[in-house]
């Protein structure tokens, strides 16, 4: 991944995208320190897909209904009911 600093990033944007588009993600530096990353946009899609589990998904894995907390059975409190009614 080839990394540009911002100035040079802002500067010559065409080239840049150029570059993200022809080599792959770029990677954008500020005071030295990395900052963001250009990708291309169907890699962009790709990791978006991958890292959010679609709702078929989620109600069909075993991990999305271990994660509620439940009450011991029996446990519950429940509301004292009057003999009037």
């Amino acid at each position: 991944m080839h990394t540009w600093p911002v100035q040079d990033a802002k500067a010559r944007f065409s080239e840049f995208l150029d570059a993200c588009l022809s080599e792959g993600a770029q990677m954008v530096t500020r005071r030295g320190t990395e900052a963001a990353v250009l990708v291309p946009v169907q890699e962009w899609r790709r990791l978006q897909a991958v890292a959010q589990p679609s709702l078929k998904q989620l109600l069909l894995s075993d991990a999305a209904r271990m994660d509620i907390p439940l009450p011991a059975r029996g446990r519950a409190l429940r509301r004292k009911v009057n003999a009037l009614g």
